[in-house]
């Protein structure tokens, strides 16, 4: 019988980080979260725990897990979970969450996985007349922070939305709690060398940093890495350019997206900017018609083929257009140079 993914992180050692991953790379756990051993294990799991041992807790007596593997300040996800907490009202809370006894604070629980679940049942809390009433539906298990790790990567397993950065920052979790680099690729779908560039990304970039960047879905690994890179090549500096850009208004109303290339750029510095260039749209009639790119090297006007009668347009009043410029002040100045 094939080891679960539990087993597999729960019994992994150091030791193995350093093994050849052939056989990992051969094996349908190597090759994707989207294989069906996953899957088997979650629902295995789920199938594990009875109907009895289901019971109903205060919403507010739960804390979230204290591994963090989302980031949850992207208006997407304050839609997600609205859209979530409306099935929840409609259909009721299918799927239990999973939740141990705090290991400090007596009377409250820490959460394992379901935290959008748990999000969902106090939006419905906070809306309803009697919010005292509302409960979470949960399975208690008492669970040491690393079994707490193994059963939240578990559900992230079998997440498909994850995006690369918050697969790096989680792996980094797993890492720093001991896992080996052999039991976290089946977990997050990556071989070797993909995880060790999460890792090297990971630590190369604080992590308030990336959180003010946020999910950058879309955002794969090279802008990543180069944004990795330019802090390591100006160090300090570098790090404090972007922070000082974390305050800037157009950088938090930016789409993370956005927020990535904003951070590059201040990571590179003024002198390493000199040279990109720099592109405006030529609009009217309220379409694009083309695109005006400006370089150190010089200026380029690219107009679309399906834009051809104003690239005709357009040449037909290139001389008169450089006439004109000549008999402006600045042209003079520059027919006396």
């Amino acid at each position: 019988m094939k080891k679960s993914i539990l087993k597999m992180m729960a019994e992994a050692s150091p030791e193995d980080a350093d093994k050849d991953s052939s056989e990992q790379q051969a094996s349908p756990l190597a090759r994707g979260r989207r294989g069906s051993p996953v899957i088997s294990n979650v629902g295995k799991a789920l199938n594990s725990l009875s109907e009895s041992s289901i019971t109903v807790l205060d919403p507010e007596k739960i804390d979230a897990s204290p591994y963090n593997d989302r980031f949850e300040s992207d208006s997407a996800v304050a839609e997600e979970i609205e859209s979530l907490a409306a099935s929840i009202k409609a259909e009721g809370q299918k799927i239990p969450v999973l939740v141990r006894p705090h290991p400090k604070e007596q009377g409250r629980y820490q959460l394992a996985y379901g935290h959008r679940r748990l999000a969902a049942v106090r939006l419905l809390a906070a809306e309803s007349e009697t919010p005292g009433e509302i409960r979470v539906r949960a399975y208690i298990r008492p669970l040491s922070d690393k079994e707490l790790l193994v059963e939240q990567s578990l559900e992230n397993g079998v997440r498909e939305n994850l995006t690369w950065i918050e697969q790096a920052l989680w792996a980094q979790q797993l890492r720093a709690a001991g896992f080996s680099g052999v039991a976290i690729e089946p977990v997050l779908g990556v071989s070797k060398t993909p995880l060790s560039l999460m890792l090297k990304v990971a630590r190369a970039l604080p992590t308030d940093i990336v959180r003010a960047i946020g999910r950058a879905k879309g955002v794969g690994r090279p802008k990543w890495m180069s944004l990795a890179d330019a802090c390591a090549e100006d160090g300090d500096a570098a790090i404090k350019r972007v922070r000082a850009l974390m305050d800037n208004p157009a950088f938090k109303s930016a789409d993370s997206a956005h927020r990535v290339d904003l951070a590059l750029k201040a990571a590179r510095g003024p002198s390493a900017n000199k040279d990109e260039a720099e592109t405006r749209d030529i609009s009217g009639n309220g379409r694009v018609l083309g695109r005006v790119i400006r370089s150190r090297t010089g200026t380029t006007i690219s107009i679309p083929g399906r834009e051809a009668a104003f690239a005709e347009w357009l040449e037909t009043r290139l001389d008169a257009l450089a006439d004109e410029f000549f008999s402006t002040s600045s042209g003079k100045n520059k027919r006396k140079q």
